[in-house]
């Protein structure tokens, strides 16, 4: 365990707006709080559908409650992870390639993966990382596969903010050029609501719409797992 020990110093090498760019420990880290997940690879499935996605919601959260930044890592080249933050909409995230395994090497923590056709690559866990110093870790247990059981967004806020208030869980059914979906999506964005959209013909079908809602019009609005229904409803709801 690392805990009370600084982060090791190395430069990542990035590409940011076109152009090469140097950055190092210090840059990510000094005078911050920051939380840092690294992780296997980047779109691997159990990263892509939980690890960054509630980080990422999450992170107003971190935010309210002392956290400067949250970094996922990987060890991968930045083509690959700029690609991979694009393709989550994982704005509130930074994505830092660990691409020679250097850092994690240093923490300890490169596993081989060979197995995969992966090469070395990181074991995946968690740190909260104050002004360069590593003040928690949670590292998944050593089981085969890719355990996922304490490196992730709640077991950290659980951590940082026990009393913490979670956002609502909102998810809205939508279709492109549906004038009450925008409308919709607009009175949740003047509440300071995010939201899942799953869009029709991207996401989901009609069929799908039907099996989840028993509807087959849009939008659909589900808050805390309860269903709302259209934007009249949704207007009537926060009325």
């Amino acid at each position: 365990n690392l805990e009370g020990q600084m982060v090791p110093q190395v430069v990542f090498k990035v590409i940011e707006d076109g152009k090469w760019k140097d950055v190092s420990t210090d840059d990510v880290f000094k005078g911050k709080n920051v939380i840092l997940f690294s992780l296997p690879g980047a779109f691997t499935p159990t990263c892509s559908s939980s690890h960054v996605p509630r980080y990422n919601e999450l992170f107003p959260v971190f935010k309210k409650h002392g956290i400067d930044s949250i970094v996922c890592m990987s060890v991968n080249d930045t083509f690959v992870m700029n690609a991979w933050k694009k393709d989550q909409k994982a704005e509130n995230i930074d994505f830092i390639p660990d691409g020679n395994g250097e850092f994690n090497e240093k923490m300890g923590l490169l596993v081989d993966k060979e197995d995969l056709g992966f090469g070395k690559r990181s074991w995946r866990y968690s740190m909260l990382v104050k002004d360069g110093k590593i003040d928690k870790m949670f590292i998944e247990p050593n089981e085969p596969g890719d355990p996922f059981k304490v490196s992730d967004a709640d077991t950290m806020l659980n951590h940082i903010a026990p009393s913490a208030e979670l956002p609502k869980e909102v998810t809205i059914f939508t279709k492109p050029g549906c004038p009450h979906c925008a409308r919709a999506k607009k009175l949740l964005v003047e509440k300071d609501i995010s939201f899942e959209e799953i869009v029709l013909g991207e996401n989901a079908s009609v069929r799908s719409l039907r099996a989840v809602t028993g509807q087959q019009s849009v939008p659909q609005i589900y808050i805390e797992g309860k269903h709302i229904g259209g934007a009249d409803d949704l207007e009537a709801y926060f009325k």
